[in-house]
């Protein structure tokens, strides 16, 4: 089954022995010149962007209160070739949700809203049966405490834990909070985040719902082989996803984070408060999974915002990802000190690390917890090596797997590469991959499944219906292996 490939690919060795490990760390770079920083972004990052097949990445630095650098890489659009520059708008994705917070902090220092008083005293109605909604409230949100899955998906909305118990990210949660502003104010998102940060901090390129005036600045995002992906115009509003705004907008926003502007001193140290410490076995969503006990001592959420507690003193931070773009924002309140990256292609996680810390150095564990595939693993080198010698690189690994220590790869990183190969129309090397595979794990449903896929797009129809079969075998409740069976046995082609 085709999940998402969120790997670009490179030019190191498959088998080196560094691969995949995080960048090493550098002291914190406040004392770096703007020149300095020039020199060794202009170095680094168009390098990093061929390697991770990222088309575009637009940065900034900010230091004691202004910009101290900023410039753009590659283009809006691989086909068009158009450049990025300092108008390029992009999609913040889940970077949207620390400008929203910071809009409802204000309110809290206005006495609009309380942080710790229920929000169904300002959204009544029926929004989820659970009587535990009656216990959710502006601080459960912004510390992603509320027990709401990330996104309800179509389903009813539910609660899996009491809230405050434990994080679980979720986006829900701040479309909850976002209908409560609206009912309190008697305003939309986009005229309560005009009149209460945008104007306020000159952000006069952002909104949270699409605007005419970006049709020809909007940056295109591109999938994990560095293709197009055509223009997305959000119509509706949302707290968590939709801000659309520049590296230069951002940047502005995050000054005033850093400095505090325009919140009483008492909401902004409860905003940088560890509200709950971070599971390290536990990415994100953490709805379905018993807390392991492991709490980071390094990570934990406050308002709005994830904490980083290292040798550099405090940090903020946060990552965004619409799927085809990218983006990270990091800063550090007490050296008024934070870089704001944004990326146009799937893969863009893939580098963002190796950015922030030519940029910015220090510790970054947060990095490490959000786990995305790094731009050099094994499993990115290796579809690249099968692109550019097919049958020999998977030889090679067949033959390198079965050394003493050999590093080997998931049968979920080998169903990447396979659909990799397939996006580029190298069907015959998917084929290679996929039965590899399900040599290697042939009790795994979904390699039979992805194996069937590939054989249906060779055109092996009688070995895409033998696979589909031995995947419905191995699990029953495969609803697309037995739709595409159907398909095929009645003479059609699966998809």
């Amino acid at each position: 089954m085709r999940f998402a490939a969120r790997f670009g690919l490179c030019a190191a060795t498959v088998f080196g022995s560094a691969l995949g490990l995080a960048a090493q760390s550098e002291p914190l770079k406040t004392a770096v010149s703007r020149s300095q920083l020039s020199s060794t972004l202009d170095r680094v990052i168009p390098r990093l962007m061929k390697d991770g097949d990222v088309p575009g990445v637009s940065l900034a630095v900010v230091k004691d209160g202004r910009v101290l650098w900023r410039h753009d890489y590659g283009v809006k659009d691989a086909k068009t070739g158009a450049p990025i520059d300092e108008d390029t708008i992009f999609e913040a994705g889940s970077l949207s949700k620390p400008v929203f917070a910071y809009a409802v902090l204000k309110l809290v220092d206005a006495g609009i809203i309380k942080l710790d008083t229920p929000i169904v005293k300002y959204l009544p109605g029926d929004y989820s049966d659970d009587p535990r909604l009656a216990l959710i409230t502006p601080r459960h949100v912004l510390s992603h405490t509320t027990g709401f899955p990330n996104w309800r998906e179509g389903r009813d909305l539910t609660i899996a834990f009491t809230p405050g118990e434990k994080f679980s990210y979720s986006g829900e949660g701040f479309v909850y909070l976002q209908k409560a502003v609206e009912h309190v104010t008697g305003q939309t998102l986009g005229a309560v985040m005009k009149r209460l940060v945008f104007v306020p901090l000159q952000m006069k390129s952002s909104a949270y719902s699409w605007e005419d005036r970006f049709e020809s600045r909007k940056a295109t995002g591109h999938d994990g082989l560095g293709e197009p992906q055509g223009m997305n115009r959000p119509a509706e509003a949302l707290s968590a996803a939709t801000l659309q705004t520049t590296t230069q907008d951002y940047a502005r926003f995050l000054i005033a984070v850093l400095d505090g502007t325009g919140l009483k001193r008492k909401v902004r140290e409860e905003m940088f408060r560890p509200q709950i410490r971070l599971d390290e076995g536990c990415t994100t969503n953490c709805i379905d999974r018993k807390s392991t006990g492991r709490l980071s001592k390094e990570l934990a959420w406050g308002l709005g915002w994830g904490l980083q507690e290292t040798a550099d003193g405090l940090s903020i931070w946060h990552w965004g990802d619409n799927g085809n773009f990218h983006c990270e924002v990091v800063g550090y309140p007490r050296q008024r000190f934070g870089a704001v990256v944004f990326t146009n292609g799937e893969d863009g996680h893939g580098i963002i690390p190796d950015i922030v810390q030519a940029a910015v150095g220090g510790q970054q564990p947060a990095f490490a917890w959000l786990a995305y595939e790094r731009w050099d693993s094994p499993a990115r080198t290796f579809l690249k090596d099968v692109l550019a010698r097919g049958d020999a690189a998977i030889a090679d690994y067949r033959a390198h797997r079965t050394q003493a220590g050999a590093t080997t790869l998931t049968q979920q990183q080998v169903n990447r590469v396979g659909y990799g190969l397939l996006e580029k129309k190298r069907t015959k090397d998917a084929v290679a991959v996929f039965e590899m595979n399900a040599a290697d794990f042939p009790t795994s449903w979904n390699v039979y499944d992805s194996l069937a896929e590939a054989y249906a797009d060779d055109g092996q129809r009688e070995k895409a219906i033998v696979s589909y079969e031995k995947s419905i075998t191995l699990n029953p409740e495969n609803g697309n292996g037995i739709e595409q069976l159907k398909k095929l046995r009645a003479g059609g082609a699966a998809p």
